[in-house]
């Protein structure tokens, strides 16, 4: 006869947006590699954001990490206004610790020509990679819950054409360095 197991709650700490989540397992080793999706939309006030933590086991030990964060559609498609244009770029790009993709999301106020959507591409990924160079996974997701990074963003934009909306659509982790 087949012993069986009972599920139990686990205490994670999600120590990058200061809250706490029980996962329900098996054991332990079973949460190792587990991926948890936390959508931020109330805690930021409306602004659609997910964020993806990997859960880690060492040592009897739970962390959780973060993987990705992302701008959810709706929101984006909220934000687009008749009488706009839009820049998206993808590039990926070194850190301290990790390769990371990025993808920045802008939108003009009015609609502007192809050469200066241009000029706001190329700006912004040389912008964002300056400022990413730098700094550690950590601090990066952490600016980036803050708005500090799409607010420099914004601000050296502007020189180019005023922006409605300067926000990184999606940051993720594409491997560990």
């Amino acid at each position: 006869m087949a012993i069986k197991k009972k599920k139990k709650f686990f205490e994670i700490e999600l120590p990058l947006i200061n809250k706490s989540s029980a996962l329900y397992s098996y054991d332990l080793q079973s949460l190792n590699n587990r991926y948890i999706a936390y959508d931020l939309t109330r805690a930021l006030r409306g602004k659609g954001l997910e964020i993806k933590f990997k859960v880690i086991v060492e040592n009897n030990q739970i962390r959780s990490v973060p993987r990705q964060l992302r701008l959810v559609s709706y929101f984006l498609r909220r934000m687009i206004r008749k009488g706009t244009n839009y820049v998206e770029d993808s590039f990926s790009i070194k850190c301290k610790d990790a390769q990371l993709r990025v993808k920045p999301f802008l939108i003009t106020r009015k609609k502007v020509s192809r050469a200066v959507r241009n000029a706001l591409r190329i700006k912004a990924k040389e912008e964002i990679s300056n400022y990413i160079e730098k700094k550690d996974v950590n601090q990066i997701f952490d600016d980036i819950l803050k708005n500090k990074l799409q607010k420099e963003l914004s601000l050296k934009l502007k020189k180019i054409y005023p922006l409605s909306l300067c926000e990184i659509r999606v940051i993720k982790i594409e491997k560990d360095i």
